[in-house]
């Protein structure tokens, strides 16, 4: 097992620490919002590393293929576990249509990108995909904290301080990351069609060329029937 590797099942192992994390059972469980700043610190940590061991696996060339399996199913673990736990959690802020909407989300482009592996092409992650990673880390953390504190004071002693919504950002990024996720599916369809279009163009065109070369070949094996065993 190398390194990478090890980094990606270290996220899948942080699935259910998550989820621990925010039960009742909480061990950080408390008024003081301990509970919300763990859950958060493992979810920006677990988010790290999502970048963290694709990195290493290029850098270090050990790019494997149980990597290629564990690293996208690290990832719609993550997802899925966050957004469903925090309907329970945060209701007023994630309802459950929009978790629906985001873990459908991750199930099309996967079983996309599985269709694609099978014809013998990859959709390569589009600029609208990457804000959309951005966005959901941002979306869980506040909504996460948003359960605790609507408002954050920071730097009292500086001019007043500094007052930090964190029910308007949570509100705002889950909104957006609902808009962002269905635009990126649209986006990863688009490209999906055009290239499964092509694809099934040239595997059209090969067909056309081997039955042209059997046709030909067919009347000379008829004319030296010597060559026939």
């Amino acid at each position: 097992m190398n390194l990478p590797n090890s980094i990606t099942l270290s996220r899948i192992a942080s699935v259910p620490l998550l989820i621990w994390f925010l039960s009742p059972h909480s061990p950080f469980h408390g008024d003081n919002g301990e509970q919300e700043l763990a859950a958060s610190g493992l979810f920006i940590l677990a988010s790290i590393t999502d970048g963290l061991d694709g990195y290493l696996a290029r850098r270090r060339k050990q790019i494997t293929t149980i990597g290629m399996l564990l690293d996208p199913l690290a990832d719609k673990l993550m997802v899925a576990a966050a957004y469903i736990i925090l309907v329970a959690y945060n209701p007023r802020i994630v309802p459950a249509w929009i978790a629906v909407l985001i873990i459908g989300r991750e199930f099309l482009v996967s079983g996309l990108r599985s269709i694609a592996a099978s014809e013998g092409f990859t959709i390569d992650a589009s600029e609208i995909g990457k804000l959309k990673t951005v966005i959901q880390i941002v979306s869980v953390v506040a909504a996460i904290l948003a359960h605790r504190w609507d408002y954050w004071l920071w730097f009292p002693h500086f001019h007043g301080g500094f007052v930090v919504a964190v029910h308007l950002i949570a509100m705002t990024a889950i909104y957006w990351m609902t808009i962002v996720s269905i635009i990126s599916a649209v986006d990863y369809f688009v490209g999906f069609w055009k290239k499964i279009d092509h694809a099934s163009e040239r595997a059209r065109a090969r067909t056309r060329r081997r039955t042209t070369l059997l046709s030909r070949n067919k009347p000379a094996a008829a004319e030296n029937p010597s060559r026939i065993s």
